[in-house]
């Protein structure tokens, strides 16, 4: 890996083992890249605070449930199709600090979850009664999941969710308008239209309208903001609950890379003239890799090299300062546990 410094940014180039797979960005990061380093191996792989309450493990976050809070512990577990795979250093930081911001940039717009942010890893959120729905947003025709926009628009399908797709269009083409293409949750996602989510009772009619409408709003805003940082938020995916007064709020996160697609705003237009790939600010990035070195369920698991570590933290760490505008913080030691655990006393069941 080379890093070439080149007016105020600098520009990642990345050479993996087969040529074929070469990637540049353009990182505005405060941080050396080097500077990372250190943390390869001091990654939040898991927790154990037994005393915080019961402990449920999501795909990066460790959640402790109490009578009517939960704490979210954001780790640096990377997953992707489903799959784990390694840790990504301070990516757990950069997740929580990021989706906190968001959270505050949106609450005119949809209430949220959020209690306290004690920690720079850490949530303490109300506690919920969650929809079995995830409610995905999408301004862009794009996507390599299963539930993908582009995956099941290339397989002829033009009614996506209860949404008409228009003949003609190219991969990463911008939609008329954005559309709500919502999934059930359980351990297989599965494509959903409105009717079926009523139907299914995963919500009322009512409830469904207002989650919709309160979606594309906040999907506008962080479009709105995104645009002004030189991003394309591209699609994103809202989870949402009731609380005990019967309100629906926003959960879990908002606007991560870890549930929303980024594109450099100003490389777009050029590079789909190319029909080439946008550059990309998110986990799309692995994802395309991962196909790239051969990915695919049942076959052997791509060794995931510490270079390619380096290069998704650089990813996570670039996102939060180019969407913030603030400096990304490296921890004074690398001893998160104990510092999570001394942050969180005042919650000890």
């Amino acid at each position: 890996m080379v890093l070439c410094v080149t007016g105020n940014y600098k520009r990642h180039y990345v050479n993996y083992e087969n040529p074929a797979d070469f990637l540049w960005y353009d990182s505005y990061m405060s941080i050396d890249l080097q500077s990372i380093r250190p943390f390869l191996n001091a990654t939040l792989d898991t927790t154990d605070f037994k005393n915080l309450g019961e402990k449920y493990v999501g795909k990066v976050r460790d959640v402790y449930s109490q009578d009517k809070r939960s704490i979210l512990i954001a780790t640096d577990r990377q997953s992707a199709f489903d799959v784990s795979w390694c840790t990504i250093p301070l990516k757990g930081q950069a997740l929580n600090q990021l989706s906190a911001w968001w959270f505050e940039q949106t609450k005119d717009v949809m209430p949220n979850h959020v209690i306290a942010v004690p920690d720079p890893n850490a949530t303490v959120v109300k506690k919920l009664s969650m929809f079995k729905v995830e409610i995905i947003v999408r301004g862009y025709l794009t996507g390599s999941t299963g539930t993908s926009a582009w995956v099941n628009y290339a397989k002829g399908m033009r009614n996506f969710c209860g949404n008409t797709l228009a003949e003609g269009m190219l991969k990463n083409q911008k939609f008329p308008t954005p559309i709500i293409t919502p999934t059930t949750k359980g351990e297989t996602d599965e494509l959903i239209d409105a009717a079926g989510i009523v139907e299914q009772k995963l919500t009322t009619k009512k409830q469904w309208e207002e989650i919709s409408d309160r979606a594309l709003a906040l999907f506008k805003r962080g479009q709105e903001i995104a645009a002004k940082r030189g991003l394309i938020l591209v699609d994103t995916k809202y989870e949402m609950g009731v609380d005990e007064e019967g309100n629906i709020l926003v959960a879990d996160e908002v606007h991560t890379p870890d549930s929303s697609r980024y594109w450099v705003a100003t490389s777009y237009e050029d590079r789909m003239q190319k029909g080439m790939e946008p550059e990309s600010l998110d986990k799309e990035f692995f994802r395309l890799w991962l196909r790239g070195q051969g990915f695919d369920y049942g076959k052997p698991k791509p060794i995931i090299s510490d270079e390619v570590r380096l290069q998704l933290a650089a990813k996570y760490i670039d996102l939060y300062e180019r969407i913030t505008g603030e400096a990304f913080v490296l921890p004074e030691t690398t001893d998160v546990i104990r510092r999570i655990g001394e942050n969180l006393s005042r919650y000890k069941m």
